[in-house]
């Protein structure tokens, strides 16, 4: 296993699946925080302190001898934000608002490093296909909606709904690669020149 030089605050697998597809040698591990919108937080304020408070929640709870990567990724509707469904009806309830809609979807970066945290942030307008009741209630029974921003994983069989998109697919996945690669030239990570002998495979990238 490869020795890792960066940190990821995320069990998302599928963000672990896109640092890995960059063969960067990582840890990882959930970052708990409270997720809950401030007041009339606009998408990508939300984004972006929820990014920033993964990498220092991570920081606290002793990541400190690597730079840390966080992330958060955010579904809006006009200006409505949607969050994980924690229920069937939500999640349906989402996926009739989404249909045949053209929503943004925002992914924020965040990199602490040497006590400085910098930021990016990806913003991606899809649209939506019109989607059936009945279709909605059989993706719900996939399992796929479930934690999932917006009630829906375009990577997955979300992916049928969208008719197109502007903007960033891997930020839609939750890990804008073009932002992330950016920010990690601040912690002296240059993605493209990583020694082969350094450079993790996909089973590395999913240890915890």
């Amino acid at each position: 296993m490869a020795v890792p030089i960066l940190h990821l605050a995320s069990s998302s697998p599928r963000r672990r699946e896109l640092l890995a597809a960059l063969r960067i040698p990582f840890s990882s591990a959930g970052a708990d925080i409270d997720e809950t919108p401030l007041g009339h937080e606009a998408a990508e304020d939300l984004a972006l302190r929820l990014a920033r408070e993964k990498a220092l929640a991570a920081s606290r709870a002793g990541h400190t001898d690597l730079p840390i990567l966080g992330a958060d990724t955010v579904v809006v509707l006009g200006t409505e934000v949607f969050g994980k469904p924690v229920s069937r009806d939500e999640a349906l309830d989402m996926l009739a608002r989404l249909s045949g809609q053209t929503h943004r979807v925002v992914t924020a970066v965040s990199l602490y490093a040497a006590g400085a945290m910098h930021t990016a942030s990806s913003a991606t307008d899809v649209r939506f296909r019109t989607i059936g009741s009945d279709e909605a209630r059989a993706y719900w029974e996939s399992g796929e909606p479930a934690g999932k921003a917006g009630a829906y994983a375009i990577q997955g069989r979300g992916g049928l709904f969208v008719e197109g998109l502007s903007g960033s697919y891997t930020g839609v996945v939750g890990l804008p690669v073009f932002e992330t690669a950016l920010l990690l030239r601040h912690a002296g990570i240059d993605v493209m020149t990583i020694p082969d002998d350094l450079a993790n495979d996909d089973s590395d990238g999913m240890k915890q």
